[in-house]
């Protein structure tokens, strides 16, 4: 993408009437540039530039995603796109302050990893989005997977990532240590957004979690995926006060292995960098992803 008068006018042949001066920029994101920006009215606005081309099927998705979400998580925002094209999505900015925020090494925490207020509203949040039902999502284009094709799909990712990448044999006896026991994989499946972190997460001014971002990742899938960040985060107090507030809002309660299904979870996340790499083909992901593969 060009610079700031391009986006104005990409915007522009939206609909969007966006003041130059009052651009700004997160690079952070992996599949999706993002700018802010007031518009000529006042009204702020969020805008994500794909960074890739072929990108249609994932904003697909996305889009159902927010639909069923915005449909069951009633007292949570998510975004609502008013412009979604292949060049440009673009919703109005949502209230609050994300609980943390990455700008290139600098990281800061808005919400302390250690509230058991946020442990508690996350994990009654989770269970009313674990609740929504898959056969809904599936007629709604959201993918779902069963039980069987989680791991068969990691599976496959692990061969291949084995097959491109030089993977460190600690991380390699590992995932084949974790693809071979049945207790680290799920009975059922739910509807997950996939990276509820604390950077996706909105606080509002009482300090109430008030939204929800970037649902890029969400499917039918483990419901450890929504678990796994709150368990690296949160200390371990603060962890089990959201698995109390999960199951207390109607959350099933997913055995005493969930802390292990979380920690081998967050232990495969260079083979899902590792095949994000091999889609982009782009050296530098390739690059940090063999980094991270090749570390023990």
């Amino acid at each position: 993408m060009g610079g700031g008068e391009e986006l104005v006018a990409r915007a522009g042949r939206h609909g969007l009437r966006l003041d130059p001066a009052s651009l700004s920029y997160n690079d952070a994101g992996l599949d999706f540039r993002v700018a802010y920006a007031t518009d000529v009215h006042g009204r702020d606005w969020v805008l994500r530039i794909p960074r890739r081309a072929g990108m249609r099927e994932v904003l697909w998705q996305e889009e159902a995603a927010l639909a069923l979400a915005s449909r069951y998580l009633r007292d949570i925002a998510v975004p609502e796109w008013h412009v979604m094209s292949d060049d440009l999505v673009a919703y109005p900015l949502l209230p609050g302050l994300p609980g943390l925020t990455l700008a290139g090494d600098d990281v800061t925490w808005h919400v302390d990893p250690a509230s058991e207020r946020y442990a508690a509203e996350l994990g009654s949040l989770l269970a009313h989005l674990h609740a929504v039902p898959l056969a809904e999502a599936d007629e709604l284009g959201v993918e779902v997977r069963s039980p069987e094709h989680v791991r068969e799909a990691w599976r496959a990712d692990v061969a291949r990532v084995e097959g491109e990448y030089d993977v460190h044999p600690e991380l390699l006896d590992r995932l084949h240590a974790w693809l071979e026991d049945d207790e680290l994989w799920p009975e059922a499946t739910v509807f997950t957004h996939g990276e509820l972190y604390p950077a996706h997460v909105l606080i509002g001014e009482s300090g109430a979690i008030s939204g929800v971002l970037d649902w890029t990742t969400a499917r039918g899938d483990d419901p450890a995926r929504d678990f796994m960040y709150q368990h690296a985060f949160a200390p371990p107090d603060a962890f089990a006060a959201t698995l109390r507030a999960y199951t207390a809002a109607g959350g099933r309660d997913w055995g005493p292995r969930l802390t292990d299904r979380c920690e081998a979870l967050m232990a495969a996340g260079p083979v899902g960098y590792g095949i994000y790499a091999l889609t982009t083909g782009r050296p530098e992901h390739r690059a940090a992803a063999q980094a991270q593969l090749g570390a023990p």
